[in-house]
């Protein structure tokens, strides 16, 4: 059954990219309508997936990299709805769908083995607080990604005075600018709680607060420097516009580089 589900996520996801990539293009609202369902039929089959896998372990999706894969996808869905419902930017669809349905056709190829919790109820307390905001703030900065991407495209467009078709198909800059400021702000805050969550972890078990394996652990610092950045700097000097998407994009092109290296 599970399988069942998982695929039918996987594919759910690659009909919904390519929905939204024509009604990019076309401007159909029947291809728009169509994308949407088809994105939560798969969230739906996905959310059925975690279900079966989480009665099958004994605890939720965040211990194996499979895992964290299939909740990453699946919380990015989540805040994709909230974000289309918030802003009702349909065109978002096709720049976080795809990114969806490419995490989630990663962890096909990942081992799906499961893994045993610590003894300790202090350290699985933590453990579980540790993964579970830090994937929620993953989540979060993929829709920065996102909507980075769409700014930039944009701004050249308006710069470069020759306005594609894209342009007509996206929202406005201030637009774009805003939800890119609106997500790191929540992001940003889980994403800490995280990191320190995973500190506090390590002295449960007997390690050094910060467990300093300097291929894991500075690609982590300069993820969580770039929005911090990208955070205070827009409360402090009012960082926005460019260099407020091309922050929200270097630092989510950090955050896979942070997730292959802990993988591997």
């Amino acid at each position: 059954m599970d399988k069942i589900s998982f695929n039918l996520s996987l594919f759910s996801y690659l009909m919904a990219s390519l929905a939204y990539f024509v009604y990019l293009a076309y401007r159909r609202p029947l291809v728009s309508t169509l994308a949407g369902w088809t994105v939560a039929f798969g969230l739906v089959c996905q959310t059925v997936t975690i279900g079966i896998r989480s009665s099958q372990t004994g605890h939720g999706p965040y211990t194996t990299s499979f895992e964290v894969a299939l909740f990453l996808s699946w919380l990015m869905v989540v805040v994709y709805f909230l974000t289309e419902w918030k802003y009702k930017i349909k065109d978002l669809g096709a720049f976080v769908i795809p990114l969806v349905f490419i995490v989630l056709l990663y962890s096909v190829f990942l081992s799906k083995e499961t893994a045993l919790l610590p003894e300790s109820s202090e350290v699985r307390f933590w453990l579980t607080m540790h993964q579970t905001l830090s994937i929620m703030g993953y989540a979060a900065f993929s829709i920065a990604f996102a909507a980075g991407i769409m700014y930039l495209i944009q701004e050249h467009q308006v710069k470069s005075k020759k306005l594609g078709i894209m342009y007509f198909r996206m929202p406005s800059l201030e637009v774009l600018d805003d939800l890119n400021f609106k997500v790191i702000m929540v992001g940003f805050p889980l994403f800490t709680l995280g990191f320190m969550t995973g500190s506090i972890q390590n002295t449960e078990m007997t390690q050094p607060f910060f467990s300093w394996d300097l291929m894991r652990t500075l690609p982590l610092v300069v993820t969580w420097l770039i929005y911090c950045l990208v955070f205070f700097g827009r409360m402090t000097v009012g960082l926005r516009g460019k260099k407020a998407a091309q922050g929200a994009i270097l630092g989510f092109i950090t955050v896979i580089g942070t997730y292959f290296l802990h993988i591997l």
